[in-house]
């Protein structure tokens, strides 16, 4: 340890650009995955919110969920069985505003249940980003395709649908809208294996987000970039220390003829990679959580501690192996060729 800490204290500058090097490509990394979690709340909220269960819609649908249509009769009977189930719907749409402004929505109708609001004729609901634009209670908001008008009785926190505030309304309401009389999905909470029913496709959640055309194009690139991220973070530790080993061929030498073991050599490299991750990840994880506090309110960001810490575990796997790769030439030194190499 004290050799190890030796040459980090001789050698800082080259180790303070590993740390700079580690720290830039984290922190990108954490920013990265903080808007990838962002965007996924963003564009699918109004579904990650819920508990896990499962999701059915029309196979004839080809699991496209707005294309979907449930059975009258299979619905009532659904609903009448399993008394958490719920069959809702989902459709992109507007509201004009007071100031005949138009707000793009996501209309979202459900049977009665707890997990939604409930909303007489006439009555609606919508996402809290339309407060901050200017709506209040009490608002009237019309739309193109309804006879009547909308009361706006209410807001909701962080309810999104493809990146639009959602719009809860009255099932009577949507009907005219948008001339259906089927509800899209049924959902059933609290189911871990799907049950079967004649005409109909399920999906858990993880499945039921994937036929969201835009969520899952989108987390798959950020996610790709956040994983060649990691991965290149390990080709620097091997990089890195093999350089480093390649120069410290005849100090292995030394320390081998003075009765070293292989294996403390070792550990000398994993101290100061552990030593160099550390702080460079820490640095990361407190700048990061300090960029989440002062994102603007309208850019979509989520970055827990548990996520931090997740990626930083996979930094430091990543950095362990990379280095340990690396140093397998340690092993293969014999201390007088060595120390006539060092020498020469």
């Amino acid at each position: 340890m004290n050799i190890a800490w030796k040459e980090i204290k001789k050698s800082k500058v080259r180790f303070m650009i590993l740390g700079s090097i580690i720290f830039l490509i984290s922190f990108l990394t954490f920013i990265i995955s903080g808007l990838a979690n962002g965007l996924s709340q963003d564009n699918a909220a109004i579904i990650k919110d819920l508990p896990e269960g499962q999701f059915y819609m029309n196979t004839n649908a080809e699991e496209i969920f707005n294309a979907s249509k449930i059975d009258g009769k299979l619905e009532a009977n659904i609903l009448s069985n399993y008394k958490e189930s719920v069959a809702l719907s989902i459709q992109m749409g507007f509201l004009n505003d007071r100031n005949g402004k138009q707000q793009s929505v996501a209309f979202v109708t459900t049977t009665e249940s707890h997990l939604f609001e409930e909303l007489n004729k006439g009555e609606v609901i919508v996402d809290q980003s339309l407060e901050d634009e200017g709506m209040k209670i009490g608002d009237t908001l019309t739309n193109n395709q309804l006879s009547g008008e909308f009361k706006v009785i209410g807001f909701v926190d962080q309810k999104k649908f493809s990146h639009a505030p959602v719009a809860f309304i009255n099932t009577d309401d949507y009907k005219e809208m948008y001339k259906l009389n089927e509800m899209q999905l049924i959902y059933i909470p609290g189911q871990d294996e799907a049950q079967s029913f004649s005409g109909l496709q399920s999906f858990s959640t993880n499945e039921f987000l994937k036929t969201i055309p835009s969520y899952s194009a989108e987390q798959l690139s950020l996610n790709m970039i956040t994983w060649f991220l990691v991965v290149i973070s390990g080709m620097l530790f091997s990089i890195f220390f093999y350089m480093m080993n390649v120069q410290k061929i005849g100090l292995y030498g030394i320390l081998k003829a003075l009765g070293f073991k292989t294996i403390s050599l070792f550990v000398m490299m994993w101290y100061q990679m552990i030593f160099i991750t550390l702080i460079s990840l820490g640095i990361s994880i407190i700048l990061s959580q300090a960029f989440a506090l002062i994102t603007p309110k309208g850019l979509p960001f989520d970055l827990s501690i548990g996520t931090s810490i997740q990626l930083s575990l996979i930094f430091g796997v990543i950095g362990f192996v990379g280095a340990t790769i690396s140093g397998i030439q340690i092993k293969q030194v014999e201390p007088i060729q060595a120390i006539q190499q060092g020498e020469g």
